[in-house]
């Protein structure tokens, strides 16, 4: 059993926010790539416990990115080696574009930022028990791809979540939230705050008070369900 958990970044300053709390907790160990400043990738995902592809400016149509391109090609050797995989928004639609559905911006300029409401399909309602609201940040949505199951729709971006054969997952929205990022995002994105569908900052904050605990209840499930119950030190001590 592996004890490593293979992290995609896409700025020199990301972090991993909760989801690498959630790991730390079951005793995984991290390893953090950044294609998009000239980290290299990994020959294979065989030796991981799980791949988690964050958040970022960019687009998963950017493919002229050498960065971006690295990660796209990286993907299916994720699923080939049924690694639990997570995506998260940027990962989460890049996951999206390799199985073949469109990535793109709303079709009247909204985006989403803030805590919003989701809504679980039936195939989708055993996944969304811990929570139903989440936090999002993001200005492109993707299509639910033909050979996916769409888990949860939304209000704006009609698409939030999808599961890909077992241990496969894209969200639309950012589990990995906490409050420091939250700071973070709003003071330096202060200029989506303007636009249509953007919560005030002051929301942002209020949303976290109320649904953090929720959202974690969630992130904790979700790892349980791909089977990341912690590594073979954890779970002998625990029995």
């Amino acid at each position: 059993m592996s004890d490593t958990v293979l992290l995609f970044v896409h700025q020199k300053n990301s972090v991993a926010g909760h989801m690498a709390t959630l790991f730390s907790e079951r005793g995984y160990k991290f390893e953090r790539c950044c294609p998009c400043i000239g980290d290299p990738v990994p020959e294979s995902a065989e030796p991981y416990a799980a791949v988690v592809m964050f958040g970022g400016p960019m687009s998963a149509n950017d493919c002229v990115m050498d960065g971006i391109r690295k990660e796209l090609d990286f993907i299916p050797k994720i699923l080939d080696a049924e690694v639990p995989f997570l995506g998260l928004c940027l990962g989460g639609q890049m996951l999206a574009r390799v199985l073949g559905a469109k990535i793109s911006t709303h079709d009247a300029g909204h985006i989403e930022s803030g805590f919003t409401k989701i809504y679980p399909t039936e195939a989708g309602r055993d996944w969304f028990e811990g929570s139903d609201i989440f936090y999002q940040w993001h200005r492109e949505g993707f299509e639910a791809p033909e050979t996916a199951t769409l888990l949860a729709t939304g209000d704006i971006f009609p698409n939030q979540a999808f599961s890909y054969g077992k241990n496969a997952i894209a969200t639309q929205f950012h589990p990995e939230i906490t409050r420091e990022m939250i700071d973070r995002w709003t003071m330096h994105g202060a200029h989506r705050l303007g636009r249509p569908g953007a919560q005030p900052r002051q929301a942002h904050i209020k949303g976290w008070d109320l649904f953090n605990k929720s959202v974690d209840r969630w992130g904790r499930n979700l790892l349980d369900r791909f089977g990341l119950h912690g590594t073979t030190a954890m779970v002998e001590a625990a029995e």
